[in-house]
């Protein structure tokens, strides 16, 4: 019997908090690799809403149905030496729009000078997804807006609590 080498995928972002379109791009990552990790980080940039934990979490009870399909978090360490350490041949990033991949290019250039083993790739959105983003879901729950269509119904009622303004974030 050989020993087959897995393909390994790093699919990394700060799901704060995990929406359908994240979940659309982690299943359809989990039918390109023989395993996907979901990796929650912290944007410097925002101030999360969730906790890395909460997040872990949160997304460990929606995608249940992956069995290739883990979820790790990102503390302290450069991408490139986490895809590194655990032996990942990819990153995988979604795309909504063009001014999405600016940024996202730049950051494939810079992880492949760090650790040129990996590739990204990029999936774009589907079309339903395009205007979806967890700071649009953050805005419409603080403002009571109904947000049953944009994330997990699972995870609903948690989000909804949490971004209403009602109930603050706790810390890591």
């Amino acid at each position: 019997m050989h020993d087959i080498k897995r393909r390994i995928a790093v699919c990394p972002g700060s799901f704060d908090p995990i929406t359908l379109g994240h979940l659309d791009i982690i299943g359809r990552a989990s039918k390109l690799f023989d395993r996907v990790i979901v990796l929650v980080s912290t944007n410097l940039e925002k101030s999360p809403s969730f906790t890395l934990t909460e997040r872990l979490l949160m997304i460990e009870s929606v995608t249940k149905a992956y069995d290739n399909v883990i979820i790790d978090i990102l503390d302290h360490e450069l991408l490139a030496d986490y895809v590194c350490r655990v032996g990942a041949i990819a990153i995988v990033k979604g795309l909504r729009a063009v001014s999405d991949f600016e940024y996202e290019f730049q950051m494939a250039l810079a992880n492949k000078k760090l650790y040129p083993v990996a590739e990204t790739v990029f999936l774009t959105t589907a079309a339903e997804n395009m205007y979806l983003s967890s700071s649009v879901v953050k805005q419409i729950a603080s403002l009571g807006g109904d947000i049953s269509s944009f994330v997990p119904l699972e995870i609903l009622p948690l989000i909804a609590e949490r971004l209403s303004g009602k109930y603050p974030a706790t810390h890591n």
